[in-house]
């Protein structure tokens, strides 16, 4: 049977003052459905990658919906015909998205949204808009909006000091931010609106929102995601894409036929490195 497992991602910028005490009954709920996956506790909120069967994953909604402080949360689902994910983890953490600055606190304020819709009437009427890519370097990659800018980080937390390396002009202008489901913007936008951004607007569910409601209209690429299938394309199917297990750069189907790659040992991001190993 295909598309036999259902993957959900979601999140939630809210005040966890017990984040320790809800870690086992997540254990527990999660080790009963057989789910695989990550959960993340923090005392800002909540944040999850999981994957099951349609069954396990409507009980582990409804679970979580127990608690009115996780009700409403907005899934971004997809299916795929193989377990995504390795093992089930539990993580307390002190950010659900790490970016190091304890005044930001999206629970509290966020910059506005733009819903996909919104964003592809403004395209289709020759609007211009500034589009950052807010993720890694390795992820804008392997597929972005025609025309981002590559904000050059390698983490999130490199996200602040990237952005007083953009030209001066565009703080006056429309700048559209984006991220794989919506997380990081919740934070870069106000760290933008700090630096003086003037219209600074996220995208309402991040790329995979974005290709759910859209499809691939003014995109380049594929989107990569933090599991096994490595990329989704915009009808959010599993790529052809491969990690290289030696540095974790995802790798196209032309890379994966270069001779620099070898499995598990060395790809062509990775290859200088290996070699320069091997002759020390």
């Amino acid at each position: 049977m295909t598309n036999q497992f259902v993957n959900i991602a979601g999140y939630k910028f809210v005040e966890l003052l017990d984040r320790d005490e809800l870690r086992q009954p997540f254990r527990d709920v999660c080790a009963k459905l057989s789910l695989k996956g990550t959960i993340l506790l923090s005392h800002e909120g909540i944040n999850f990658f999981l994957a099951g069967t349609q069954e396990s994953i409507d009980e582990y909604i409804a679970f979580i919906e127990s608690d009115e402080r996780f009700t409403n949360i907005p899934l971004k689902i997809s299916y795929s015909d193989r377990q995504p994910f390795r093992r089930m983890l539990v993580r307390l953490k002190k950010e659900i998205i790490s970016l190091g600055m304890q005044d930001i606190q999206p629970e509290k304020y966020a910059a506005p949204e733009i819903t996909p819709l919104e964003l592809k009437e403004k395209l289709d009427s020759g609007k211009e808009i500034v589009f950052l890519d807010t993720r890694n370097d390795y992820e804008m990659r392997v597929g972005t909006f025609e025309g981002a800018i590559d904000p050059k980080i390698r983490t999130f937390r490199d996200f602040p000091k990237a952005i007083d390396n953009l030209p001066e002009e565009i703080k006056e202008k429309e700048v559209v931010i984006f991220c794989t489901g919506g997380i990081r913007c919740e934070k870069a936008g106000v760290v933008m609106e700090n630096a003086g951004f003037k219209n600074v607007k996220s995208l309402k569910g991040g790329i995979l929102g974005y290709f759910e409601q859209v499809g691939g209209d003014y995109w380049d690429g594929d989107c990569f995601v933090f599991d096994r299938r490595v990329a989704v394309s915009p009808n959010l199917e599993e790529t052809d894409h491969a990690l290289c297990f030696a540095c974790r750069e995802p790798l196209d189907v032309d890379e994966q036929e270069s001779s620099d790659y070898v499995p598990s040992v060395s790809c062509p991001y990775c290859i200088q490195k290996v070699e320069s190993s091997l002759e020390q």
